[in-house]
């Protein structure tokens, strides 16, 4: 920490809003060139305006060298419409955490500097060798890197059966790992996008220079997601047929996990383009079935279909149901949906999200508790989809993220009101703890500008427990596991582990909890994916905990 305290960070993100008796502050400060981290999202944007040139690109928390240090992945694009990774500057990077606040660039001994043109990044130890994995999708070809444990990553996509290219052309714009079938093996969900061809696509715009634009997802014919399930063996069997998964054909971009019915299994939450959001429930046995529209999440209130681009799935009021958040284009909202056990209720306008997001437009999405006060906030991406925005309306291209605290009760405020914050074309952003400090930091991409690392430096530093879960019966990571928090006053908080967040990207796995002044937990409990359970007692604040299943 004393390292960190000697850098020069060149802008500070202040962020405070009153919430009557206390005031609630949120505070960022940016530091990638500082901290090492020079990545340039190239997305070779062309006088064609070609669909995928707007679509790049997602981050990813990894801790690939199990130092108890999170590092950073981010993935890149490549030539249009050749998508090719014609020189350096197209690679995707791996960035090594030195532990002293800056980062070293290992891409190329780790081998993972990719091909083709890159979409996102999903992490996970998918075959529970206590190695983190990576797994790259993107336009008409995926990647899978799967951990050495010496510093090296080695390219199985094809011997793990996880290419991605039957039928061909299939462009993948997002991924996640889950055990969907609780048996301890992780298995991989693929987000599809559209058919992309740039020998067929349309002019779209005003039929003067400057003035073309990317086409509506109307113009592009949808595709289905694709469900992959781990054998054991290292190899992957696609089941999107026989799971219902395909049956649905989307314009998918953000996906969510959560057991949102609390029946032990966990469901999937797909993020639309223009098109109803699915919300596949996990029947068990291997069956899926889609429920958004009865489920209330697959329109917005009045029941129109909306930009859907990234989602998390967790819960914000604190009575223990995930709920769904949603980040879309200016003009839609960012919508709220809050899980009553069993359906979802449109809360946007009611939380205060309607009025405060309706001028923005939003990628990367997270829910974390970022001032460690026992409620979780919400972190997004800002930006348009359209480069040349300002032609055609009265809003932005180029955007600032934004931050909304939670005021408790269901309500939130913009924590932005009083910052100064940069208005760039961000995209993915994955979150973390990279000084292990107690607070979430986070990590953005941004369209040919360098990437932004906000070093969480919100005070007062209100305490807090980070708890790491290593299953033996269950899946290594113990993803799909829930956890229960009961502070000494009686206040109780839920999340579970899950690495899919927001847009295109992948976060920490460490679960985190915020305690406001709280320093001693009466309870933590635990629910494994493989159904048993697991209680601690009398535990201290402001540790990073790892529990082991017994």
């Amino acid at each position: 920490m004393n390292s960190l305290r000697r850098l020069r960070w060149p802008m500070a993100l202040f962020a405070l809003i009153s919430t009557g008796d206390e005031m609630a502050q949120v505070a960022f400060v940016e530091g990638a060139h500082e901290a090492g981290i020079g990545f340039v999202l190239r997305n070779h944007p062309t006088p064609k305006k070609h669909q995928i040139e707007t679509m790049p690109g997602g981050v990813a928390v990894i801790d690939f060298d199990n130092d108890g240090l999170e590092d950073l992945y981010f993935v890149n694009g490549g030539t249009v419409p050749e998508l090719v990774k014609v020189n350096e500057s197209y690679w995707n990077r791996l960035y090594r955490n030195n532990g002293d606040g800056t980062f070293s660039d290992v891409t190329v001994r780790a081998g993972v500097a990719g091909a083709g043109y890159g979409m996102a990044a999903a992490v996970a130890d998918y075959d529970n060798d206590g190695w983190a994995d990576l797994f790259v999708p993107g336009v008409n070809r995926n990647i899978l890197y799967r951990n050495k444990g010496d510093g090296t990553f080695a390219d199985v996509t094809r011997t793990a059966g996880v290419t991605g290219d039957k039928p061909k052309k299939m462009w993948s714009i997002s991924a996640g790992w889950f055990d969907y079938g609780n048996d301890g093996l992780l298995d991989l969900f693929v987000v599809n996008y559209c058919k992309w061809n740039p020998e067929t696509e349309v002019y779209c715009g005003l039929p003067k220079p400057g003035y073309r634009t990317f086409c509506h997802p109307k113009h592009y014919e949808g595709l289905p997601n694709s469900l992959y399930r781990n054998n054991g063996d290292g190899t992957f069997t696609d089941v999107s047929v026989e799971s219902g998964i395909a049956a649905h054909i989307g314009k998918g971009m953000g996906l969510a996990f959560a057991d949102y019915n609390e029946d032990g299994r966990m469901d999937i939450f797909v993020a639309n383009d223009t098109v109803p959001n699915f919300l596949f429930r996990n029947d068990g046995g291997g069956r899926f079935t889609e429920i958004g529209m009865r489920a209330g999440v697959a329109l917005s209130e009045d029941g129109v279909a909306l930009s859907s681009m990234g989602a998390d799935f967790r819960d914000v009021d604190n009575d223990g149901r995930p709920d769904l958040f949603v980040t879309a284009l200016s003009n839609e909202t960012f919508p709220l949906f809050i899980n009553r056990g069993g359906d979802f209720r449109d809360m946007t306008y009611q939380s205060g999200l309607g009025h405060l997001t309706l001028p923005s437009s939003g990628w990367g999405a997270g829910i974390f508790d970022l001032n460690n006060d026992g409620w979780k906030d919400m972190f997004t991406a800002g930006s348009h989809v359209m480069d040349n925005e300002e032609l055609l309306s009265s809003r932005r291209s180029k955007q600032p993220n934004r931050v909304f605290v939670n005021l408790g009760g269901g309500k939130f405020a913009d924590a932005l009101t009083k910052a100064v914050w940069p208005s760039r074309f961000h995209r993915g952003a994955a979150f973390g703890d990279f000084n292990n400090d107690g607070r979430i930091d986070v990590a953005v991409s941004c369209l040919n500008d360098k990437a932004e690392l906000l070093w969480n430096r919100t005070t007062p530093e209100h305490h807090w427990i980070q708890i790491e879960l290593r299953g033996h019966q269950s899946n290594r990571d113990g993803i799909g596991a829930r956890v229960r928090v009961t502070d000494k006053t009686g206040r109780v908080q839920h999340n579970h582990v899950t690495t899919s967040v927001g847009y295109a990207s992948s976060s920490t796995k460490r679960v985190h909890f915020g305690l406001g002044i709280v320093s001693h937990i009466t309870e933590i409990a635990v629910r494994w994916p493989s159904g048993a359970s697991q209680t601690l007692n009398d535990v201290a604040a402001n540790q990073r905990l790892r529990i082991e299943e017994r």
